[in-house]
């Protein structure tokens, strides 16, 4: 928090921070403490501060990741990291200049955020008992977030936009792989069907890129599917050394093969392995939107035993509107799948030449399924998938 000068004759305290500095910091606290207490809570206040957002500002709501519910936890949560940090302010100006980061990355235009402060206030009131509300509680908001907003524009445009996150659940799905699901911290951006770098504390400044298959219209979870084939290296602690609680860095969103903005063609979509987390993600985007497209995942794997998500993403498809799913085992007993090659699965189901089509998987089965598809009439340009790297 911007602090007072020091007045003349008098000595600041060793730590640089003036005593009656200090003591005014702890009373503006406590007052906002009590009134968040008066008004009903953050979460309360939290919910009347969206709506008030979203009123004044919808281009700052709509350009926030998560449905309400997830909107208004993560307000919440900020309301409670404000006022627990306020007496800290070295602190609070690097949590808030991270904090603008994050709402730049996710396009929140400066100027929507100046009514804020006015917004809140006004959230706050409206929730106090009558006669409980004061002028000292409103200056108490107010003035502390007009620091705030200062210090969100603070940002070091030399360093690299990223994300902490904690682990909240870990699957071991199979031996080599695991689900992993991550709460960012702070608002992260992404669209279905991008990949991001992870780090890993165990290897600070390692970076390896995976999929996202998350479903940010939703909530505010990543979820990363993880195949390792040793225990070392990011995949490695990912799958064999990292448990609920832990916390990595998440690097920018990247990558292209996204679903076009506006409805069009039918889509197909082809993953090998792990490759099936993208389009899970944008099977999930089909059905959280209620798009009206048409779409078949076709998943290859070698057996039975690597369909580790089966289950998900066939339920996902059923939420859909026209989605289908068709898994494709290439060695031993397939069950009740295709089984074969999954190009020759592509081949006999149906003609894709109108197609858009999605491919992810390892740099191999990316260049035969494209080879394959040139040869059924897909056009180049309607084949989407990421370099490998």
């Amino acid at each position: 928090m911007a602090l007072p000068p020091v007045a003349p004759g008098r000595a600041p305290a060793v730590d640089g921070m003036d005593p009656a500095d200090d003591a005014l910091l702890r009373r503006t606290q406590n007052l906002m403490r009590e009134s968040l207490d008066f008004a009903g809570g953050a979460v309360a206040v939290a919910e009347r501060l969206r709506a008030a957002l979203l009123t004044a500002r919808p281009e700052v709501v709509a350009a926030l990741p998560g449905d309400a519910g997830t909107q208004t936890k993560k307000l919440a949560e900020g309301l409670i990291w404000l006022v627990d940090h306020l007496d800290q302010p070295p602190l609070l100006v690097s949590g808030s200049a991270r904090l603008g980061a994050a709402l730049a990355a996710c396009d929140v235009p400066p100027r929507g955020l100046q009514l804020v402060g006015a917004a809140l206030a006004e959230a706050l009131r409206a929730g106090s008992p009558a006669g409980d509300w004061r002028q000292d509680f409103e200056l108490a908001w107010r003035t502390t977030w007009q620091h705030v907003y200062e210090w969100l524009q603070v940002t070091d445009q030399d360093e690299p936009v990223s994300w902490t996150a904690v682990v909240v659940s870990h699957e071991l799905r199979r031996p080599d792989l695991t689900v992993i699901r991550l709460r960012p911290y702070l608002p992260m951006p992404f669209r279905p069907g991008q990949y991001a770098r992870i780090e890993v504390g165990r290897l600070p400044g390692i970076w390896r890129p995976y999929s996202l298959a998350g479903a940010p219209r939703r909530d505010d979870l990543v979820e990363l599917h993880v195949r390792a084939k040793t225990e070392t290296g990011v995949s490695g602690t990912l799958v064999h050394h990292t448990v609920v609680g832990d916390e990595v860095r998440i690097g920018r969103a990247e990558g292209q093969m996204v679903l076009p903005e506006r409805p069009g063609r039918d889509l197909l979509m082809i993953a090998g392995d792990t490759g099936v987390a993208p389009l899970k993600a944008l099977l999930t985007e089909l059905a959280d939107t209620g798009d009206g497209r048409s779409a078949v995942l076709f998943w290859g794997v070698r057996n039975l035993a690597e369909l580790y998500d089966i289950d998900e993403i066939a339920e996902i498809a059923r939420l859909a509107k026209r989605a289908t799913v068709v898994p494709v085992v290439s060695e031993g007993d397939p069950g009740p799948y295709a089984s074969g090659l999954v190009t020759d699965a592509v081949a006999a189901y149906g003609e894709w030449s109108q197609h858009e089509v999605y491919l992810a998987g390892p740099p191999l089965m990316l260049a035969a399924t494209s080879a394959a598809l040139h040869q059924l009439g897909v056009r180049p340009e309607r084949i989407h998938h990421d370099a490998p790297e």
